[in-house]
């Protein structure tokens, strides 16, 4: 019983680490994101 839910919870693990390293490397592989200022005019109705 034990190993089986040793086995069990090392390949949660396993799977874990393996979809979080995909996400960073989507991460640092995707464009840099464009950034626009937007201009404040107090004067505007909201």
């Amino acid at each position: 019983m034990y190993l089986t839910l040793f086995r069990a919870s090392e390949e949660a693990v396993s799977l874990l680490i393996k979809a979080q390293r995909e996400c960073e490397e989507l991460y640092l592989s995707a464009p840099e994101p464009q950034i626009e200022v937007l201009e404040f005019d107090p004067q505007s109705p909201p």
